[in-house]
């Protein structure tokens, strides 16, 4: 018989619903059962594409005997962290405070005040590599919490205690120099593998924020060091098996240092950013990998991801059907020679495997390989090739689909929106931006109340119980402003001023200028989470720095420029310390040493063929952070355009920077170079 998980809309908490384990979800009313019934909670995080996540609860949430003996005991939690970013938070950091590391499943236990007292991740059915069986843990926690409870009250007391006295970072209100940026840019070159690419060792994750800052510190200084870590690293990373040879898009990390194995789930928000960033590489080198990967990236989030709303859904499985019946990571995307000869043929089938990299040893696991690009030298026939990854994509398609995670999460969303909107634009694909007003308009129809409030989730058109956090109002905003500045649409610009009102009163912190992740009247937990760093994604934090900065650029609003830098302090003090870390910020923090530029395209349409030519090289201009707005010299929906004629009837642009403003020009080249001086 379903538990209560059934009425839930996440996807990951309908996973459960069939459980023995008599979930609940986040509630008041889970806490208020624990205190009636004087038994602790499980708290059990994950979210639907996690691979131990899969495995823990087939091995023991799926399981009678554990059900049962969890159900007589406890009150079982079941939190999506992608909808709940704020519980997972929060736990998370006890988590890591307590053990020095952290992960999904996380599982915690808690007092039915919600403290925690004891911690963990993944627990295994029986016990094995020095971890007690999850059996062993529910015992050990049931014991103390019948015979030592005051010892459990004085544990979960003290770990609250600490949480609430850790403070994140000092930060004063200025916002890092030159210098600052200058050292994060020493620090990041130190940490940088210059034989495979990236920063660090193994798990080696994408690092789509630190990227976006190297490619605009290159565009406003001209350092070739950071543009070459940039290109060397998109160009590694394409050529791996993180990236999908066949059908486009990133998997979520590799487990390995040189880009082969990749973590096989692929998320929204990783293929939102990489867009985003390969796109911006070709605007800044012309690279033709660049643009393929940007446009196959595109196409891969518009193919797969799109839901019928017109959203885009979160997650992709790394596991799938191989065929047999059971669930395999990596089933969908392996290949081995042998395969590839019965799809291709003798000669194509070892040309394939040849030019994909696939070895009778495997690069992966049985002798299987995952597809890679590892020839730089050589001629390959183009159509061959072409015709190859034709037909192998087709016979993927036979094969067993990974799950689709098909919630529709605001914040990363907002960051396909850019993606798409910007890609579309510099490739001259007008249905890449089309896909990106739909999912715009989705956020608005579904996501937004009333008063302008964001909902974090929907699905299937449904809109979630839960409050959009910091990162979603920022993350939307973005996309609603790179929208505005691709469409010459100025209702996306309100719609961004709506949302950043709502940092300003709700969010930021009016004495210091810092930012939570919950709004001031959200449910409250044991710690108001706030976290300048950046994880996955940009921070909330640093997001909205980002936007507040680009909105005050489009508007000359000083309320909303003030708090940008004010809220970039904190890159002041962790950029130069932990730059791999706080990327977004740094990124954020070249814009506003650029200015950020702001151009006005003035002309009669952007149908005009000679308004059209000065838009998209305002748009193809690489000066950090410039924001565009484009109309008629009579429109009232962008400030920017307010007392911008033409000149000598022509079309004209006009570019202005800190308060200063150049003479406008009909000429799309004498643009581009207002736009790309260093």
């Amino acid at each position: 018989m379903p538990n209560r998980l059934a009425r839930e809309t996440s996807p990951y908490l309908l996973q459960h619903a069939d459980n023995p384990v008599d979930w609940w979800p986040w509630s008041a009313g889970a806490f208020e059962e624990a205190r009636r019934t004087d038994r602790p909670v499980l708290l059990s995080v994950g979210y639907s594409s996690c691979h131990w996540c899969h495995v823990m609860a087939h091995e023991s949430f799926e399981d009678r005997a554990t059900a049962d003996y969890l159900n007589e005991h406890f009150v079982s939690v079941k939190v999506d962290r992608e909808e709940r970013p704020d519980v997972d938070a929060v736990y998370m950091e006890a988590v890591q405070a307590a053990t020095g590391h952290g992960g999904w499943p996380m599982t915690v236990f808690l007092t039915p005040d919600a403290e925690p007292f004891y911690f963990g991740t993944y627990f295994p059915p029986s016990p094995r590599h020095g971890m007690p069986s999850f059996r062993q843990v529910l015992e050990g926690v049931r014991q103390a919490w019948s015979t030592r409870r005051d010892e459990v009250a004085e544990v979960a007391g003290k770990i609250v205690r600490d949480l609430a006295q850790r403070e994140i970072v000092r930060h004063g209100d200025r916002a890092p120099g030159e210098q600052d940026l200058a050292q994060a840019l020493l620090g990041l070159t130190r940490e940088y593998d210059p034989q495979r690419g990236g920063f660090g060792g193994a798990p080696k994750f994408p690092p789509s924020m630190v990227l976006e800052f190297l490619l605009r510190h290159h565009a406003r200084t001209g350092s070739e060091g950071a543009l070459q870590m940039a290109q060397d690293t998109c160009e590694r990373m394409a050529r791996g098996g993180i990236y999908d040879q066949l059908g486009g898009g990133f998997a979520r990390y590799s487990v390995d240092r040189d880009w082969v194995v990749p973590h096989f789930e692929k998320m929204l928000y990783d293929n939102a950013l990489l867009c985003r960033v390969y796109a911006h590489l070709w605007r800044a080198t012309g690279s033709g990998l660049a643009r393929r990967v940007a446009l196959e990236t595109a196409d891969f989030l518009v193919r797969e991801l799109r839901t019928p709303e017109g959203g885009f859904a979160s997650a992709l499985d790394a596991d799938s059907d191989d065929g047999t019946g059971r669930h395999v990571e990596g089933a969908y995307y392996v290949w081995t020679p042998e395969r590839l000869r019965a799809v291709l043929g003798e000669a194509d089938g070892d040309l394939a495997a040849q030019y994909f990299g696939v070895t009778d040893e495997g690069t992966f696991e049985h002798g299987q390989s995952v597809l890679q690009l590892p020839q730089t030298e050589g001629v390959f026939d183009a159509g061959r090739i072409d015709s190859i990854r034709d037909r192998l994509l087709a016979e993927r398609a036979r094969r067993p689909a990974p799950h689709r995670d098909d919630k529709v999460v605001a914040a990363w969303n907002g960051l396909a929106v850019a993606a798409l909107a910007e890609t579309g634009a510099y490739f001259d694909r007008p249905d890449l931006v089309e896909a990106a007003v739909a999912a715009a308009d989705l956020l608005v129809r579904v996501h937004l109340d009333e008063h302008g409030r964001l909902a974090r989730t929907s699905k299937d058109g449904r809109v979630g119980p839960n409050a959009g956090v910091l990162e979603d109002y920022a993350d939307v905003a973005e996309g609603f402003l790179a929208l505005a500045s691709v469409t010459g649409e100025g209702v996306w610009l309100d719609f961004a001023g709506l949302l950043l009102g709502h940092v300003l009163a709700r969010f930021a912190d009016p004495a210091t200028g810092a930012l939570y992740d919950t709004a001031a009247d959200a449910e409250r937990l044991i710690r108001r989470p706030q976290d300048p760093t950046d994880n996955a994604t940009p921070s909330g934090w640093t997001a909205a720095a980002g936007a507040l900065l680009g909105y005050a650029a489009h508007t000359g609003s000083e309320a909303h420029r003030t708090a940008a830098e004010r809220a970039l302090g904190v890159v002041k003090t962790l950029g130069p310390r932990v730059p791999r870390f706080i990327g977004w910020g740094l990124a954020v923090a070249e814009a506003l040493l650029d200015g950020p530029r702001e151009v006005a395209v003035v002309g009669p349409g952007l149908a005009d063929e000679r308004t059209a030519a000065l838009h998209r090289t305002a748009l193809l201009g690489t000066a950090p952070g410039a924001v565009v707005a484009a109309g008629t010299a009579e429109s009232d929906e962008f400030p920017l355009l307010a007392g911008r004629p033409l000149v000598s009837g022509e079309p004209a642009a006009y570019v202005c920077r800190n308060f200063t403003c150049d003479a406008p020009t009909t000429d799309p080249e004498r643009l581009r170079a207002a736009l790309n001086a260093h």
